[in-house]
């Protein structure tokens, strides 16, 4: 045990007698649970974004949000919408009361001074509607937070003065940490009161120097409660996320619109359904419209290139952007005052949310020019794209999250991609598929025909059936092309009873063609999924993995998806004429399960493992490493080299990497070994190649020094994006690196 560790134990009751009821829960509670049943029944009806968002922004129910919109909603900061937090209660309030962050005058607004409340009387009322909430939403301590941080608002209303209002949140941070001592280490509860002290005063502050400049009031006092919030938690989100949202502010500005009358009506849908079920639907169809304008703005907002970038994490991370912010507060009150500054700041922040892509690929150089394939840098995954034109490609499986293959596939300029290969249904080949849909043409997805796991399958077809885009399945054997690219399906074989039948030279279709999904075999009356296929190595998902080999530019590239040692063996007795290649991705994230004579025979100069930094299965495995290299083979992976560009041709074959990202490292390249050649540098902090390693035994090397050959060294250098190239000539195994 350490002190870091949360879990001391885990008990299991395997006998003895079920749990005894000791008491039932009371009326009240019985009548609050009425009032969430009912919301979700009457919010049945809606469309999915509206549907999942209005229990949320009522309740705090996220039981019904996607994952899709969950990290949308994450990337723009507007999670504080879906959590039961202070701003679920401050709707509430504010019908009474007014804008809550204007605690003095906030009693001149709302429905009390309409009413002829006293201060003292809309106190009153305000703390009876701030325990009906924490009825209706449960006594969680988050539930909780939000209460104390309304009372404080009531009690500012109460007394008029504001200077009581930090000594208030002092007090009621106190109280709760003694209710609840694990809130002193909850970052949820910190974020809260950061939050609830830059209202109370940062945004006062700034939102008069705003209107000082000729800003509408309410539109400075919207701004200034966004920016003082998100300036004071944004260090606090770094250390927890190691990242900085650039849209968080506008995003929050955009949906604030909307907020207000999706929660309001929602409330009102809360009341009406244990009474009136039709009149709480009628209210909730009205609340879905502004619930669906807030996830059009998450959607956009987390799709848009610059929406985040990575930071360094951990505390000191934390105070740096900290500090960072305060330097930023200071430019900005000097961009007020000049106005040629200021549109300098903004034109300079519009660039970096929009990121262009010319104008990217200058400052970064990538994605290189001429680019045949790159493996995107998904974290713990596979997401593979292969140019098939300007602006079209081949993807083959999808990440497991949608916002990094999203931002591949943005970053490599893919508008168009007549056909997406789902090797197998594994959360990390299919689960960013959303990511891979949204804004682009999608002609057709092909998977394989064992529709396990059952989950994943169905949500594939879900998604495609949403965007309207045909499933298709692989047939051994299937031989397509596309521009310059040629691929041929090499397992899995074909099983008992086909799904689908399809033709192994059917062109691919148009995009978002009428063609039906196809229905997957039923589990129920054919056992196991795996029972359909009659090779005995279909064992489960990863056996089934699509396999490709694919032809571009003369160079050969095996695909192999997650295949296991038992389906690599049955893959070469199937196919005793498959020879070397060029480049070959290896099997399940390089795992310790690789079978030897299918690395033997394919005697890749290239290979390459897709994983996450730090992932906790040991991907990729040593042993599997060291035999790769002892067949001669270059090895790169993304959790050290990031995404991964090949280029050339099989003269000259050559691999630019980007640098991990992960942990919020800023855009770097790979760090190789060996001699380096004439011309390898590139300034102005674009793409800095470096050539080595991937050269048959016995070619020349450009550069290197004449007469007998030998191992050379470099120095250890930072990693640097960097390329790596075979000079003509190249012939049999290569040195290892």
């Amino acid at each position: 045990m350490s002190p870091a560790d949360k879990v001391a134990a885990v008990l299991r009751v395997t006998d003895g007698a079920p749990p005894l009821t000791t008491g039932a829960p009371s009326a009240l509670q019985r009548f609050a649970g009425s009032l969430r049943a009912g919301l979700r029944e009457a919010t049945d009806g809606l469309r999915p974004d509206a549907r999942a968002l209005l229990p949320g922004l009522v309740v705090g129910d996220t039981s019904r949000v996607p994952p899709d919109l969950d990290e949308a909603f994450r990337a723009t900061d507007l999670t504080h919408l879906l959590a039961v937090s202070g701003s679920n209660l401050t709707i509430v309030l504010a019908l009474l009361i007014g804008p809550s962050h204007l605690a003095v005058r906030a009693e001149r607004r709302g429905l009390a001074p309409l009413l002829g409340l006293s201060l003292r009387g809309t106190a009153l009322i305000g703390g009876v509607l701030a325990l009906a909430f924490v009825v209706v939403c449960r006594p969680d301590p988050s539930v909780l937070r939000a209460a104390a941080c309304g009372l404080i608002t009531l009690l500012a209303i109460a007394t008029g003065r504001r200077r009581s209002l930090l000594p208030a949140l002092a007090a009621a941070v106190l109280l709760l940490v003694l209710y609840d001592p694990w809130l002193a280490r909850s970052y949820g509860f910190l974020l809260s009161v950061l939050a609830t002290g830059a209202l109370l005063l940062l945004a006062p502050r700034w939102s008069a120097a705003l209107q000082r400049r000729r800003v509408p009031p309410r539109l400075a006092e919207v701004i200034a409660a966004s920016a003082a919030a998100q300036a004071v938690c944004a260090p606090v989100i770094a250390v927890l996320a190691a990242r900085v949202g650039l849209v968080a502010v506008p995003c929050n500005l955009l949906a604030e619109l909307a907020v207000a009358p999706a929660t309001v009506l929602g409330f009102a849908t809360l009341a009406a359904a244990p009474f009136a079920l039709p009149v709480a639907q009628a209210l909730a169809w009205c609340a879905g419209w502004p619930a669906e304008w807030i996830a059009g703005i998450a959607r956009t907002g987390a799709a848009l290139p610059g929406a985040e970038f990575g930071w360094p994490g951990g505390w000191a991370g934390g105070l740096l952007l900290a500090a960072a912010t305060v330097v930023l507060v200071a430019v900005g009150r000097r961009a007020l005052r000049r106005r040629w500054l200021g549109l300098l700041c903004a034109l300079a922040l519009i660039l970096a949310i929009w990121r262009p892509a010319p104008l990217t690929r200058v400052l970064t150089g990538w994605p290189p020019p001429g680019w045949r394939a790159v493996v995107c840098d998904v974290g713990q995954g596979d997401g593979l794209v292969l140019a098939a034109g300007d602006g079209t490609a081949l993807v083959v499986d999808t990440g497991p999250e949608p916002r990094a293959m999203d931002r591949c596939l943005t970053d490599l300029g893919i508008r168009r991609i007549p056909l997406l290969v789902l090797t197998h249904f594994h959360a990390d080949h299919v689960d960013g598929l959303p990511g891979v849909l949204r804004g682009r043409s999608v002609g057709a997805i092909e998977t394989t025909t064992l529709q396990d796991p059952s989950g994943q399958a169905e949500f594939v077809r879900r998604q495609a059936a949403a965007a309207q885009v045909p499933v298709i399945h692989a047939v051994p054997g299937e031989r397509r092309h596309l521009g310059p690219l040629t691929w041929e399906v090499l397992w899995p074989p074909a099983p008992a009873t086909p799904p689908l039948p399809t033709t192994p030279s059917a062109p691919i279709p148009p995009p978002h063609t009428a063609q039906a999904p196809a229905a997957p075999p039923d589990p129920t009356t054919q056992g196991s999924p795996a029972d359909s296929f009659p090779s005995p190595f279909i064992r489960g998902p990863n056996d089934a993995s699509v396999t490709l080999l694919v032809r571009t530019a003369g160079l050969t590239l095996a695909l192999l998806g997650d295949l296991e040692p038992p389906s690599q063996q049955a893959l070469l007795a199937a196919h005793p004429e498959l020879g070397s290649v060029d480049i070959l991705k290896v099997a399940h994230h390089g795992s310790a399960h690789q079978d030897p004579q299918l690395i033997h025979r394919l005697a890749p100069r290239l290979a390459l493992i897709s994983c996450g930094a730090g992932n906790p299965y040991g991907h990729p495995a040593p042993r599997t490493i060291a035999a790769l290299r002892a067949q001669g083979a270059k090895v790169l992976r993304t959790d050290t080299d990031g995404s991964i560009a090949l280029l050339g041709t099989p003269e000259r074959l050559s691999a630019t990497v980007r640098g991990s990202q992960d942990g919020g490292h800023r855009v770097r390249g790979h760090r190789t070994s060996g001699s380096r050649t004439r011309g390898a540098g590139i300034d102005g902090g674009r793409a800095r190649a470096r050539r080595a390693g991937l050269c048959r035994a016995g070619a020349r090397r450009t550069g290197a020094r004449r007469g007998p050959q030998r191992r050379q060294r470099t120095r250890r250098r930072p990693p640097a994006q960097g390329r790596i190239r075979c000079p003509a000539g190249s012939a049999g195994r290569i040195p290892n690196a």
